[in-house]
């Protein structure tokens, strides 16, 4: 099966790609000087676009395009390809997003290309977020670039994402979707700037691109199944994280996480698993795959880290997390850490980790002294080949 699927994704995508009928926003009044508002022709062209009764082609044509919140909403009756290369700039006034700036949904069938661009204008929103206060803050986001909710069979590529008031890309109960050669960019120090986030989906692929921003490149949340992650290209940012998990309600399992063949330059974290305490339910997060990976200059290269508060406000007395992580494998690890402790496992104590796997790993510390490793609450980790730092075997 799994060597049917990507031949299904090529064939899929060459039928789409071979659109009849052309739709170009500046036909529908979308003026490219950056200062008019061009939102109502490209939503209008999307409704044409969705309503027409063969594949149709969005063209974004070169320039500046203005444009506030916009939903491209499905079912359409056909599949819809756009043609992105001018840049989509979002307006800055919070008060207009409810809450999201583009959104797709309920969509069978999408192609998104570049070389475009779209430009969030964040910098006047992060000064406004106050999200990390303390350990309890539920705070309203804020606008997310680009949304992709109930979305089956699209491949999005080539494009840029920079500077989001919050999250770049969300991807939400979604099915098949390669992201290929994407580009995300906002200052390190920019509030949860996510570069794509994906939870309650499966079958996703996201390869050969460039994430730099001031938090995850990748993060995955819950009920997240079958999702690979290579060539990726992390920094600045926290790196690649699972999670945060438990702590909400319903959440469910994460199983089957392939991250590979990525590089982590100057960022707080390599790869890593976080999770909550006094979890209200139960979960699993099994069958991981952390493989041929090199850290530069990276504060935390290998993480598990259960009791997880980034506020640093949580009380000691807290229950420990109730997610329980098994079958996870890290293989050929090689770099720098900043930090002295490269692989840092703190696992739940009562349900402490199974099933973890290290197998030739090589971290150095930039520092005076050896790197260290600490397992916390992991059964029986299994050691393979040469691992340094080489504490828990």
């Amino acid at each position: 099966m799994a060597s049917i699927l990507p031949i299904a994704r090529f064939f899929f995508f060459f039928i789409l790609a071979t659109s009849s009928i052309a739709i170009n926003i500046r036909d529908y009044g979308a003026v490219p000087d950056g200062s008019k508002d061009s939102t109502e022709a490209l939503q209008n062209a999307w409704n044409n676009a969705c309503a027409a009764q063969s594949n149709a082609t969005i063209e974004i044509p070169m320039g500046r395009y203005l444009i506030g919140p916009v939903m491209f909403r499905g079912p359409c009756k056909s599949p819809v390809t756009i043609h992105m290369i001018g840049t989509l700039i979002a307006k800055k006034d919070l008060a207009l997003y409810k809450p999201n700036w583009i959104e797709f949904q309920y969509i069978n069938g999408l192609i998104l290309y570049g070389p475009g661009k779209v430009d969030g204008q964040g910098a006047d929103a992060w000064t406004k977020n106050k999200c990390r206060q303390n350990h309890k803050s539920f705070c309203r986001p804020f606008p997310m670039n680009m949304v992709f909710s109930f979305v089956s069979n699209a491949n999005i590529s080539h494009i840029s994402s920079i500077n989001s008031k919050y999250f770049h890309m969300l991807v939400f109960g979604s099915n098949n979707i390669t992201f290929d050669s994407i580009t995300i960019t906002a200052p390190g120090n920019s509030p949860n700037t996510d570069g794509i986030h994906i939870a309650v989906s499966q079958n996703i692929i996201v390869q050969n691109s460039v994430i730099g921003t001031g938090d995850d490149c990748v993060s995955i949340g819950d009920k997240t199944h079958n999702l690979t992650i290579s060539g990726v290209q992390c920094g600045p940012g926290h790196g690649i994280s699972i999670g945060s998990l438990g702590r909400n309600f319903n959440e469910e399992d994460v199983v089957g996480l392939t991250i590979r063949n990525c590089s982590f330059k100057d960022t707080q974290n390599g790869v890593r698993i976080k999770t909550w305490q006094n979890g209200p339910n139960k979960l699993h997060v099994r069958d991981l795959v952390f493989e041929d990976l090199r850290m530069e200059d990276v504060e935390n290269p290998i993480v598990i880290d259960q009791k997880y508060c980034p506020s640093r406000t949580c009380p000691d007395n807290l229950r420990p997390s109730s997610v329980k992580i098994r079958n996870v494998k890290f293989n050929n690890i090689v770099g720098t850490s900043t930090s002295q402790m490269a692989i840092n496992l703190v696992c739940s104590a009562s349900n402490p980790c199974e099933g973890v796997e290290l197998n030739h790993i090589d971290l150095q510390f930039n520092g005076i002294g050896e790197a260290k490793a600490t397992c916390i609450n992991v059964k029986a980790p299994k050691v393979i080949g040469v691992v340094k730092p080489d504490n828990c075997a």
